[in-house]
């Protein structure tokens, strides 16, 4: 073997030192580059918006003051030049190919930045597209960059392994919708990434909500979401709950992808920079709405959070924090600023709920009992959400549209 020592191999039955080290299959990076972070975005099934989220962390951590650039793996069916309006062909020289620049200064690359034709199909088998995903990291001059976010194609396939075997991935975010098929689709990609020892970052669910326009109410087209306890399960965080906007899917087609806003892109960018500042992939905050020690019957009006702040399976550090005040809307933002991944409350306002998952919190609703007998029990896998709505404060009216 050139490589390594194969196991099966009978030339030695002792352990050596081949044996013992594994290959390091990464790739340098082009001498030209200075990547600090490389983070892969990923799905398990296609249509999901993967590429979409690939572009809007892209513009949302660009918005912060960080460098960032975009790496479109998805060879056949590349999208990125299209949403942020790329016409353009890259241009090369005897050290290698130069990204282009977007308008806000985020630099892509992508097959289709090399074609003659945007609309050349992509004919090639797996090992050919790997060894283009592999070249657009070690071939393309990248500069100095903090975020370099690589948009993989969907599935478990030659690609991801590739990037996974080749660049140094930080992390992973993994990208989904509310569907029930996609539950068994996203385990598939958590344990692709746990096979190849590569940290997820978190969940990002797409088209998970809408808001009607004439009645200002929010509507879940695919029912309520169970991917918070998927999440739970796999001791990862929701990192954002995307709506269904046709403002968004108008940008892409006009190129403008870097002029969309809302309040979601910029808590998708938040949150990224928590996770990326290693508060621990199983760690998290759990506040509990509470009347002295015991869960509080509505979160608004408690007297106290205790906020629990947990790694894996136990709680490592508590604290009280008095219940700032009840107004519409705040406490919401209020425990998001506090770090917050999950609430537990005896019940809830339909507002409040909406609120919280926008901001890619967990919610859990009609819990009682003492509250930190309530977190070990929720660490435990064994504390499910009733759904427990408070109606006081639910939307007025309904929506005939």
């Amino acid at each position: 073997m050139n490589e390594t020592c194969d196991q099966s191999c009978g030339s030695c039955n002792e352990a050596c030192d081949e044996r013992k080290t594994p290959y390091d299959m990464k790739e340098q990076p082009h001498a030209g580059s200075q990547i600090q972070k490389v983070i892969g975005v990923v799905s398990g099934k296609g249509g999901v918006g993967k590429s979409l989220v690939t572009s809007l962390l892209a513009v949302s951590m660009n918005r912060r003051g960080y460098r960032t650039a975009i790496l479109d793996a998805d060879v056949t069916g590349p999208s990125i030049p299209k949403a942020f309006g790329i016409t353009g062909k890259a241009m090369g020289s005897e050290n290698g190919i130069f990204p282009i620049t977007s308008e806000t200064g985020i630099k892509l690359m992508s097959i289709n930045l090399l074609l003659p034709n945007d609309t050349d199909p992509v004919v090639w088998r797996g090992p050919l597209i790997a060894g283009t995903v592999k070249q657009f990291w070690t071939d393309v001059i990248w500069g100095e960059v903090d975020y370099l976010f690589v948009d993989m194609p969907p599935g478990t396939g030659d690609v991801p392994l590739t990037v996974f075997q080749s660049l140094p991935v930080d992390g992973i975010v993994i990208v989904t919708s509310p569907q029930e098929l996609v539950s068994m689709i996203v385990e598939k990609a958590v344990r692709m990434a746990e096979m190849m020892q590569i940290p997820v970052l978190g969940l990002v669910e797409n088209m998970s909500w809408f808001q009607c326009p004439t009645c200002d109410t929010r509507h879940y087209p695919f029912g309520e979401s169970h991917l918070d306890m998927l999440a739970r399960r796999h001791g990862l965080k929701l990192l954002a709950s995307l709506p269904i906007d046709p403002a968004v899917a108008a940008a892409c087609d006009q190129g403008a992808i870097e002029k969309v806003a809302g309040e979601w892109l910029e808590d998708l960018g938040n949150h990224l920079e928590r996770a990326d500042q290693k508060e621990g992939v199983n760690g998290m905050k759990i506040a509990v709405a509470s009347d002295g020690t015991q869960v509080s019957g509505h979160f608004g009006h408690c007297e106290a959070f205790h906020i629990f702040e947990t790694n894996t399976d136990q709680v490592i550090h508590e604290e009280r924090v008095a219940n700032p005040g009840h107004r519409p809307g705040f406490l919401p933002q209020f425990l998001h600023e506090q770090g917050v991944n999950v609430i537990v409350s005896g019940g809830m306002g339909g507002g409040a709920v909406d609120l919280f998952r926008e901001n890619g919190i967990e919610v859990v609703t009609g819990a009682v009992g003492e509250a930190r007998e309530v977190v070990s029990l929720y660490l435990q896998g064994k504390l499910d959400s009733t759904g427990s709505v408070c109606h006081e404060h639910a939307h007025e009216g309904t929506c005939g549209h």
